[in-house]
């Protein structure tokens, strides 16, 4: 029996660590170094400011997933701020529309995964 709940205990552990992948793709990272240059996020020009929503699906965890992908769109050049909601699958962004654009935002989220893990859809800004 102990045997047992030994087993079952590192299967769990092993699915939990699975599940949410936090090595950046080569992907991400080709996209990061072409979108941004500095860290610093700069004020944005109000006329310039737009805000988009999408839809994520394939996130499986807050933390790992949600958390991620938001920290990933945050430290973009240009974006103002960003909230990914894990419970409702979707993500706001607040970004300078002469820097970012629908294409580079679903790119770094889809890249975020392994390019396949995440997918955008329903972008309304």
């Amino acid at each position: 029996m102990k045997f047992t709940k030994i087993i079952a205990t590192f299967a769990i552990a092993g699915l939990v660590l699975v599940s949410c992948k936090k090595e950046e793709d080569k992907n991400l990272a080709n996209i990061k170094s072409e979108t941004t240059a500095v860290k610093e996020h700069k004020a944005i020009a109000a006329e310039n400011v737009q805000t988009a929503s999408f839809e994520i699906e394939g996130m499986t965890c807050a933390m790992g997933c949600a958390k991620t992908i938001e920290k990933e769109l945050s430290n973009l050049d240009g974006v103002e701020k960003a909230t990914v909601d894990f419970d409702k699958k979707t993500a706001t962004v607040v970004f300078d529309k002469t820097v970012q654009n629908q294409d580079n935002l679903t790119k770094v989220v889809q890249a975020t995964g392994d390019g396949k893990t995440y997918k955008v859809s329903n972008f309304k800004s």
